[in-house]
């Protein structure tokens, strides 16, 4: 096991996969939130307003559906921080993997809910 004093948390094996994984992330986030866009333009009961965002169901969706992507993506790799650090291995990199993706959340939903 690793010793967290010794401070010898570089691999970059592990580095790609945490990259990898935070980039499908926000793939996944940036076609929810396209696909919460059109659903909220093309509703029939938002065609004639003047915003995009007429009511309380397409605020909710474009605002919580990107932003539980990203809460579930900063979860998983919690998990996988967990299950990084219990094999004896790098676990930091998931580690600031998780804190990213939960600081992208926080901001998107700051936004959206200042929109709202």
């Amino acid at each position: 096991m690793v010793d967290d004093v010794e401070k010898r948390w570089r691999d970059p094996r592990t580095f790609r996969r945490a990259a990898r994984y935070v980039v499908i992330v926000l793939a996944l986030t940036a076609v929810v939130a396209a696909a919460a866009l059109v659903w909220a333009a093309a509703r029939p009961r938002c065609l004639d307003a003047d915003t995009m965002l007429c009511d309380t169901a397409a605020k909710l969706t474009v605002g919580l559906g990107p932003g539980l992507v990203l809460l579930f993506g900063g979860i998983g790799a919690f998990v996988l921080t967990l299950r990084e650090w219990r094999a004896g291995g790098v676990w930091p990199i998931w580690q600031g993997a998780g804190w990213f993706l939960f600081t992208l959340m926080v901001v998107y939903l700051t936004i959206a809910g200042g929109s709202a």
